[in-house]
């Protein structure tokens, strides 16, 4: 069961302003529902982004643009055909949006897992495309899911992420070797600055 709406936004808001709102939902109040609500009701304008826009052939960039205790916030950026691995968020919420183009995302459920030899079997649930008028967010009984940004698609994508809580490490499934891991995140650029370790292609 994928997670998304189709509406048009009661206030297109500047990214700062957004966020802004964001941070003032008390952390009792920080709920799936809340959340999601509030970003039914409220888009980023996209020209308002562009400090934290990097792009990159090879691969999608992560871009901070904010975090506290309770959630963080950033864009991805993807170039056309550029796609995530098969991953979790740490059992933590996550809210999407793609203010600038569009997205599929594809959901799994994972069956069979076994942490001791680190394997797996996932299958294929529920698919669906993500953009201006249709954010979502991560179903909690079904948080595994890969996000694409299809070549016939023919456009550079943005989506807009906030995790709550904010985690640094996922699990990463290979799908074909019936396997998964943990891997380290990171971010291409934190608060509209490259990182000094990153070389955008």
């Amino acid at each position: 069961m994928h997670k998304q709406a189709s509406i048009t936004a009661a206030q297109h808001l500047n990214i700062t302003d957004w966020i802004k709102d964001l941070a003032a939902i008390p952390e009792p109040d920080f709920s799936l529902e809340t959340v999601q609500g509030y970003i039914l009701r409220h888009s980023v304008r996209p020209e308002t982004l562009d400090k934290y826009l990097f792009f990159s052939k090879g691969n999608y960039t992560r871009n901070l643009i904010f975090k506290n205790d309770v959630f963080e916030c950033m864009t991805i950026c993807w170039e056309v055909g550029q796609f995530s691995r098969i991953h979790n968020h740490r059992d933590q919420n996550c809210w999407m949006s793609a203010p600038i183009g569009r997205l599929r995302v594809q959901n799994f459920r994972v069956n069979e897992r076994d942490a001791s030899h680190g394997t797996c079997h996932i299958e294929p649930t529920d698919i669906y495309e993500m953009d201006a008028n249709h954010p979502a967010y991560v179903n909690p009984l079904e948080p595994v899911h890969q996000v694409l940004n299809l070549p016939e698609f023919q456009q550079r994508a943005v989506s807009i992420h906030v995790y709550s809580k904010p985690f640094d490490t996922c699990e990463i499934y290979q799908r074909e070797k019936g396997t998964y891991s943990d891997v380290p995140l990171h971010y291409t650029s934190e608060y509209g600055k490259l990182n000094p370790s990153e070389k955008l292609l």
